[in-house]
């Protein structure tokens, strides 16, 4: 059984031939989402323009389930289907959604790559805001346009962030139109059973968006003391003791991250509870201003 949005990154790739490459198939499925109401893949502005980090992990779940390959060759990364299980996968679809990938086929099928490429980049400029290639590919002009797109605040700002019921993408997004230059993940262990929130996972992602990344799990909570959280005041208890004990005998952590505010100037603490008063984050951000008034403080939702 196929997750649906599987389902139409292998029926794109069935109409446009059975062969793409990796960044074709991308920025096809890019143009392909904009149009849905939900989209299957949401993007971030990466090295090479829209990259959807669940695409590319659906690219290799499907690989290993043999419906399709991956070649590199000296002319770049190329997905393939496989021939032999010959299944119409835009059939599987509805309507809506055979239609629209008709329509990418008859609009972007004879385009080369370096044409799409651009198109996406002219079309949607904020996505190249990180772009390597950009400045090879797009007139001064064009690029003036993009440059407008990047984000830049003055000012010391200390931000809090959770990642729960977000894609990895959309709390992406969230970090750079905040203009976040260092991300601090203050939990005990940073593993998540959610796609893309794991150390090597989530610093890897921040690198290619030009966002610093540390991990301080001297300032996290054993997970073995959040099993019982049931209300408000479970939490709050847990908070309180965490105060006195870890926060207390911390202190140096406390310090290395106001060292980092002065270098970076726009952090964010992050944990995995969405609601901020139900994670430490916040307790750690109020140890923070009570040992310094030279930043502003706010809670990202």
């Amino acid at each position: 059984m196929l997750y649906y949005r599987r389902k139409i990154l292998l029926a794109i790739l069935e109409v446009f031939g059975g062969k793409l490459t990796a960044k074709q198939l991308q920025k096809l499925l890019f143009i392909f989402s904009r149009g849905q109401e939900t989209k299957a893949y949401d993007f971030v502005p990466y090295y090479y323009g829209c990259f959807s980090f669940h695409a590319n992990q659906d690219i290799i779940v499907l690989r290993n389930k043999g419906l399709l390959t991956i070649k590199e060759t000296d002319n770049g990364r190329f997905i393939e289907s496989v021939k032999s299980y010959n299944y119409n996968y835009l059939a599987s679809l509805n309507l809506f959604d055979q239609q629209a990938i008709l329509e990418l086929k008859s609009k972007y099928e004879k385009m080369p790559q370096a044409d799409l490429i651009k198109y996406t980049y002219i079309k949607f400029p904020f996505y190249a805001i990180n772009s390597r290639i950009a400045t090879e590919i797009l007139s001064e002009k064009e690029m003036e346009i993009v440059n407008r797109q990047k984000c830049h605040i003055e000012g010391s700002k200390l931000f809090t962030i959770g990642y729960e019921g977000l894609t990895i993408e959309t709390y992406l997004k969230k970090l750079i139109i905040n203009d976040i230059h260092l991300l601090c993940d203050v939990r005990k262990n940073a593993y998540s059973q959610k796609y893309g929130f794991s150390k090597t996972q989530l610093e890897k992602a921040c690198k290619g968006l030009n966002i610093a990344y540390i991990h301080i799990p001297e300032l996290g909570i054993e997970s073995q003391k959040r099993q019982e959280l049931k209300s408000q005041k479970d939490y709050d208890m847990l908070f309180d003791e965490y105060e006195k004990t870890t926060l207390k005998s911390n202190k140096e952590s406390l310090l290395k991250i106001l060292s980092l505010l002065d270098k970076y100037e726009r952090i964010a603490l992050t944990c995995f509870e969405k609601n901020p008063i139900q994670c430490h984050r916040s307790r750690v951000a109020n140890a923070l201003l009570s040992l310094s008034d030279n930043f502003e403080f706010e809670a990202i939702s």
